[in-house]
């Protein structure tokens, strides 16, 4: 299962029936777990922990030092949990001494080329597409998925839930459960269909609504929109975790779309949209 032309170093721990590649590269301080796949030309540097059943493909990167003129050569990590792909020529940076690790949940897909930068920390069931950039320190929240060649600044977070549409520049937070795109980046909807896969009912998608309308298409500004919410709409653990997020973030939420919210004035679009 380790092809002989493949370099893995004796100190490195390999898990049972996992599968090395010719032409590998496994440096000395790497975990990798059982049943994962290493391709081709993939390098695996030093502070990689990889979890069970992985795939890291042809040209991959993993923990690879920081492109940070910040970075002092501390040992930092690299976590990838289980049943996480990582597609070809896909580069993760490790850790700096902000957080000391770079952390990829269980359960991911990081596409072709996509690039995730030191100490960002995304969440189980993640989906980042082709090309997408993401700088350090950011925060990607379960469910999400990012389309292809998004870039997202440094220090963002992106909620539970959301789906950013290819090609978006994501300068400031994303709540959950919503769909964000357009130029500046705005609101423009539930991210329906991901909910409902996610089984999510009609009522708490209808819940969920009745917040992001408050919160963006009724001119509120947002501690307006927030003590309304507070006040008027019943408790949810989504409810809250709505306004926990907005209240905690410290880059701010990106705005409504201004074409959306005139339509919605004119009563030229749905409500439901």
């Amino acid at each position: 299962m380790l092809h002989h032309l493949a370099y893995i170093h004796p100190d490195a721990k390999i898990g049972a029936n996992v599968t090395v590649e010719p032409f590998a590269y496994i440096e000395a301080d790497v975990e990798i777990g059982e049943g994962s796949w290493i391709g081709a030309h993939a390098v695996i540097k030093n502070g990689s922990r990889i979890g069970k059943n992985c795939k890291i493909y042809y040209g991959a990167v993993i923990s690879q030092i920081p492109q940070d003129l910040k970075y002092e050569g501390e040992q930092t990590l690299t976590i990838i949990g289980d049943n996480t792909a990582v597609r070809e020529y896909a580069t993760i940076s490790c850790g700096t001494k902000d957080r000391f690790q770079t952390v990829i949940g269980k359960n991911c897909l990081v596409m072709s080329y996509a690039h995730i930068a030191h100490d960002c920390i995304l969440g189980n069931n993640c989906i980042i597409v082709n090309s997408v950039q993401i700088a350090g320190h950011v925060v990607i929240d379960d469910f999400a998925v990012i389309g292809g060649t998004a870039a997202v600044q440094q220090f963002v977070r992106i909620g539970k839930h959301v789906m950013v549409g290819g090609g978006s520049l994501v300068r400031k937070d994303v709540p959950p459960f919503i769909k964000v795109a357009r130029e500046p980046l705005s609101y423009v909807g539930l991210n329906l269909v991901g909910l409902k896969r996610r089984g999510f009912s009609s009522e708490k998608i209808n819940e969920l609504q009745e917040v992001y309308r408050t919160i963006y298409l009724k001119g509120y500004n947002n501690s307006q929109a927030l003590h309304i919410i507070e006040n008027s709409m019943p408790y949810s653990v989504e409810r809250d975790e709505v306004l926990n997020f907005i209240k905690s973030s410290k880059r701010g939420i990106m705005p409504a779309s201004r074409n959306g919210r005139n339509a919605l004035n004119n009563g030229q679009i749905d409500e439901d949209e």
